[in-house]
């Protein structure tokens, strides 16, 4: 598995876990740290870090393009990984487009429902042909 792959499975399961405690991502990404636990790839740590700076306006995306879903009734693993997806299509400009898409499916196959997939790269692809408007 290659190390950005590693990468964002961790920053996934970071903010996934986060977001069930109800408590900041990037608290829980510094705790893991202090704690010696943290991320071995800094590629995770930015990942958490970017996620969490622009929530407010990936979620706003996301709202807009999930038609029909509201962010809490989408699976909390299918909503993370759309924001990690966004994130990288977004503000991530060493990571090539489809590759952004291609991870984020890749990890809703692994982890989420038989919907996922379909759904996730319904919202990313649509996030990517508007891509020059949303930043």
């Amino acid at each position: 598995m290659a190390a950005r792959t590693k990468a964002r499975k961790r920053a996934l399961d970071l903010l996934y876990a986060s977001e069930l405690r109800g408590e900041s991502a990037t608290v829980a990404l510094d705790r893991a740290i202090e704690d010696g636990e943290g991320p071995t790839n800094a590629y995770t740590a930015d990942l958490v870090r970017g996620v969490v700076e622009h929530l407010a306006r990936i979620d706003e995306i996301l709202s807009s393009y999930s038609e029909g879903w509201t962010l809490d009734r989408m699976p909390a693993v299918d909503r993370n990984v759309l924001r990690l997806g966004v994130f990288e299509l977004l503000y991530v400009d060493d990571v090539p487009d489809p590759v952004a898409v291609s991870e984020a499916m890749a990890l809703v196959r692994d982890l989420s429902t038989d919907e996922s997939p379909q759904f996730v790269n319904g919202i990313l692809g649509a996030v990517l042909r508007n891509k020059a408007t949303l930043v």
